[in-house]
């Protein structure tokens, strides 16, 4: 017969649950704490524009503060989906970042039919800064006031002509507010990107474009354009006697080409947070808001629950004005 094998005493039974809770709690003990690797930080415009400006100027700081490199990854095209939809598909464990922006958040999903992401493929990181837009002229076309090319427009819709830097971005989309707020229809000429349209608008080809503060800022200095309003809720400090929209009668515009910070939604919550806290401090750095302030943006940093709230708004603007306007894209 063989013997019952013999039941384990109560104190043999804490033994085994302490040694168990222990071997459960190790690996959690043994694990680096994050960041224990370099973080790549995906860019999705080409080096050297203002979104590789912000996020060469933000990145270096937070790689400071965190004790790793931070690698900013170019991978421009197609309106900001490629490197869209690349952060969308990376492993979810916080060693990538995405410098995301409202083409990429908000125009996009109301823009495409397809798309190969989701905005709920994401989760906010936080803000870190907007370009204030600007609506410039040739000074040789004639157009010396907002007034004048908006009169111009509504006496004839085939007479003035806006360039932009790509359809379906904030700068067109900017024209496109204006022009539902103000009742006035305008030809729009999109370029591939923002340097041949401000090439054509210096070269009086095109009469007036809208414009963000940091291409802006050297030609305007030089005399070569000049600004007629500012798409902004007050002046501009730089450009103190440039009126808003509001004050020349066009109310509700106020647009900027924004920027954040987003990680894969499925990034662990103490791990956002984390990213979410250096992010805050990095823009806190002086020499990151000097560097900001001069390129010409508006530092505007956030926690993850206000880029959150930033987005639900901006969505709901634009994702009416697009509807209004009938304005669709394809990928």
């Amino acid at each position: 017969m063989t013997p019952s094998p013999r039941q384990p005493s109560r104190r043999e039974l804490i033994q085994l649950a302490l040694a168990g809770s222990l071997g459960a709690a190790w690996p959690a003990h043994a694990q680096a704490a994050y960041p224990s690797k370099p973080i790549t930080w995906i860019v999705p415009y080409s080096p050297g524009g203002g979104t590789d400006f912000v996020a060469r100027a933000v990145s270096i700081e937070v790689g400071k503060r965190v004790g790793q490199s931070v690698v900013v990854d170019n991978r421009p095209g197609a309106a900001t989906i490629v490197g869209a939809q690349l952060a969308a598909r990376a492993p979810a464990d916080g060693y990538t970042v995405f410098h995301a922006d409202n083409g990429s958040l908000v125009f996009n999903p109301a823009l495409y039919a397809k798309l190969p992401y989701k905005v709920a493929d994401f989760a906010p990181i936080g803000l870190m800064a907007r370009f204030p837009l600007l609506l410039v002229s040739n000074p040789t076309t004639g157009y010396a006031t907002a007034q004048a090319v908006i009169a111009a427009a509504k006496a004839d819709p085939q007479k003035v002509q806006f360039a932009s830097p790509g359809a379906g971005g904030p700068h067109h989309l900017a024209m496109e507010l204006i022009k539902s707020r103000a009742g006035f229809e305008a030809a729009h000429i999109p370029y591939k990107g923002a340097a041949p349209a401000v090439q054509d608008v210096l070269a009086g080809r095109i009469a007036v474009m809208m414009l963000d503060t940091a291409a802006a800022l050297p030609h305007l200095k030089g005399g070569k354009l000049k600004a007629l309003a500012v798409a902004s809720a007050k002046r501009l400090p730089q450009f103190p006697e440039v009126p808003t929209f509001q004050e020349l009668g066009v109310p509700g515009v106020e647009v900027y080409a924004w920027q954040g910070l987003v990680v894969p939604a499925a990034t662990p919550e103490a791990v956002r947070q984390k990213l979410s806290s250096e992010l805050q401090q990095a823009m806190a750095a002086p020499a990151v808001h000097k560097a900001l302030t001069e390129f010409g943006l508006e530092p505007i940093p956030s926690d993850a629950a206000g880029m959150a709230r930033y987005i639900e708004s901006e969505t709901k603007l634009w994702h009416a004005l697009i509807r209004e306007r009938g304005i669709k894209l394809e990928s």
